[in-house]
């Protein structure tokens, strides 16, 4: 049986299962990158980093000296991406990862002093 448009209800039947597994797949990709994006951090590093207050000043000034060359003094961004609004974007663990982890080249592995981690960090936060 065809309806006004000339498609069979065996196609609009197809047509909606194939819409509700894209969905399916679309929730399950999501909640599988906020998982990872908001796991706990297991890393002996990650866990001193997160448990030091930080201070945004200081970590300002280590931002000016290892990342405004690529992220431009303001972190809106020139080689490297704009990180205003990064807290926003990655949970504290993450952002750890990506700036001991040096995965997303150009970006060089950096890993500080969990103190000075915590102070860069509270700074990103703060963008």
């Amino acid at each position: 049986m065809s309806n006004q448009f000339g498609q069979s209800d065996l196609d609009l039947s197809i047509q909606r299962i194939a819409l509700q597994v894209l969905a399916i797949f679309l929730v399950a990709v999501i909640a599988i990158l906020g998982a990872y994006n908001f796991r706990s951090p297991s890393d002996p590093y990650v866990k001193r980093v997160l448990s030091l207050e930080g201070e945004p000043s200081k970590g300002y000034a280590i931002f000016q000296m290892n990342c405004a060359g690529c992220h431009g003094s303001e972190a809106k961004g020139h080689v490297g991406p704009s990180l205003q609004g990064i807290s926003e974007r990655k949970s504290p663990a993450a952002l750890i990862e990506q700036v001991i982890g040096g995965e997303t080249p150009p970006m060089p592995q950096f890993q500080p002093s969990p103190e000075v981690m915590a102070d860069l960090l509270k700074y990103l936060e703060n963008l």
